[in-house]
């Protein structure tokens, strides 16, 4: 085994225990850190590809602001109400279930396309458009500017019910 294909399986497999501790965690801090630790082997992954653009920004934006904005949203909730909350009923027993069901089949379709690509059956190369971060930029606001303006709506809702429920019962902010 060549050290390149090394390093990528052991940041594979830390990626994948830290995402698998994200889900397995009960103290929402420590999956907060796992999550926050599953960001720096996604990037240390896109290291290993040579994509140092999208290794820094997975660093900067996830990594950084977004885990920051995680564990500020987590100082904020009742944790002990939000538990239960959220572990009762048969709809959230067929979410999980489905979760992990989904998971599974995620798994098994990488290891099946990882085990093609190992025998030989190659898969066809990426094309890849962009070769610096002024054609990304253009790339962006140009042929892919729906999804970048979708992502901000999306990022703008989750703010805004972040903020919704701390102000709700239970949250540091709420009006008893």
């Amino acid at each position: 085994m060549n050290p390149e294909a090394f390093l990528f399986w052991f940041l594979s497999i830390v990626t994948v225990s830290a995402g698998l501790a994200v889900v397995l965690l009960t103290n929402p801090i420590y999956a907060a850190l796992s999550l926050a630790m599953t960001m720096v082997g996604v990037a240390a992954v896109f290291v290993t590809l040579n994509a140092y653009f999208l290794a820094g920004v997975q660093l900067i934006v996830y990594a950084g602001a977004v885990m920051v904005l995680f564990v500020m949203v987590l100082m904020l909730f009742d944790l002990k109400a939000e538990i239960q909350a959220f572990s009762r009923g048969n709809l959230s027993g067929f979410l999980k279930i489905g979760s992990v069901a989904m998971l599974g089949g995620l798994i098994i379709g990488a290891i099946v396309m990882s085990s093609n690509s190992l025998l030989g059956n190659n898969l066809p190369d990426l094309v890849v458009e962009a070769d610096g971060s002024k054609q990304l930029g253009k790339l962006l606001f140009s042929k892919y500017l729906f999804g970048f303006e979708a992502l901000g709506v999306l990022l703008m809702v989750v703010a805004v019910g972040a903020v919704a429920l701390a102000r709700s019962k239970g949250g540091t902010h709420a009006k008893h």
